[in-house]
């Protein structure tokens, strides 16, 4: 999985003022936990971008008075209103620890069934994976090569892989239904 490198500055004083004193010099307040115990830093902001704004999953890894510790981003915390982060919650990553991460689902071929005019609807962007962090994929891919109108792919029907999809097995990740144009066309075939 790809990996961002980010470098903090330990924090000294904990709380509100020293919190606001951070933001107002283009830093955020973050925590690391999941080790033996939580390490308290800021980052700059310029820095988090890559790994806040993007559709993908990555691993962290941030770099803390020389020391370097892989982890992933567990929670963000943004002002209601002006949207400017606020807070970052690092989880702390083991090898032999899993971890539950949400992936992004990538769609691959072409489906027959929407050449033939049918709609395309992706229900599902995102799915729950648990795994080590050396089996945790960059996306989970699904073939849509072979759907016609009307078929279904659902979290059951993915194929297993080192990593568990915790989703309900009966979610559908992406269907191809029928277009109004395709109705019409099947209800005026219908009527002679």
């Amino acid at each position: 999985m790809k990996t961002i490198a980010i470098s903090g500055s330990p924090r000294e004083n904990v709380g509100k003022r020293d919190a606001k004193e951070l933001r107002y010099e283009g830093k955020v307040p973050a925590v690391l936990y999941g080790g033996k115990e939580q390490v308290h830093f800021a980052a700059v902001i310029a820095d988090l971008r890559d790994a806040i704004y993007t559709p993908e999953a990555n691993f962290v890894e941030i770099e803390i008075n020389g020391t370097k510790t892989k982890a992933i981003i567990k929670d963000l915390q943004f002002h209601p209103l002006t949207d400017v982060l606020l807070h970052v919650d690092f989880l702390q990553l083991f090898d032999d620890k899993q971890i539950l991460m949400e992936i992004p689902v990538k769609l691959t071929g072409t489906s027959p069934g929407v050449k033939m005019g049918g709609k395309l609807v992706q229900k599902l962007r995102k799915l729950r994976v648990k795994a080590f962090p050396k089996d945790m994929p960059q996306t989970v891919e699904v073939s849509i090569a072979k759907m016609e109108v009307g078929n279904l792919f659902r979290v059951r029907d993915l194929e297993k892989g080192n990593y568990i999809v915790t989703n309900t097995g009966e979610d559908t990740i992406v269907s191809v239904g029928m277009s109004r144009a395709l109705k019409q066309a099947e209800q005026e075939a219908n009527k002679k």
